[in-house]
């Protein structure tokens, strides 16, 4: 299978409140909106893409219809401290305070309105012993 663009498709039952969110925070522009469906292009990287659905529109299979669950979106930024303090100022809940890890994160962890997690990450490097983990460096 050769692959030409990949993107997540969040299903909520609050398409326009999510929509806001994701433009609102994380500096998305709509690309395709109808009231059913939004798709996303971030105002810094035209790469990155996000699509959000209505979870009951008649295009998802009946035993599939509902909301997002179990799933983390990764934002991999720049200045993680500066988005951190940046949601923190916004009112945006934080699940997991920033903070250092040793297999080479900075990141902190929130979530958007459906309760789909979003890891804002730095990558740093890691300690000795998950540095040996990483293939191909």
């Amino acid at each position: 299978m050769k692959t030409t663009s990949y993107y997540p498709v969040i299903m909520t039952d609050d398409v326009a409140g999510t929509a806001a969110f994701y433009c609102d925070h994380f500096g998305f522009e709509a690309r395709f909106e109808s009231g059913w469906y939004v798709h996303f292009q971030s105002g810094e990287d035209e790469g990155v893409n996000l699509a959000i659905l209505d979870g009951s529109h008649e295009t998802i299979p009946p035993v599939a219809r509902g909301r997002a669950s179990g799933l983390i979106l990764n934002f991999e930024v720049e200045d993680v401290d500066g988005e951190y303090e940046r949601a923190r100022v916004s009112g945006l809940p934080i699940l997991l305070e920033l903070r250092d890890e040793a297999f080479g994160q900075r990141h902190f962890i929130t979530r958007d309105p459906n309760g789909v997690l979003i890891d804002v990450i730095k990558p740093i490097p890691p300690s000795a012993e998950f540095a040996q983990m990483y293939l191909g460096q």
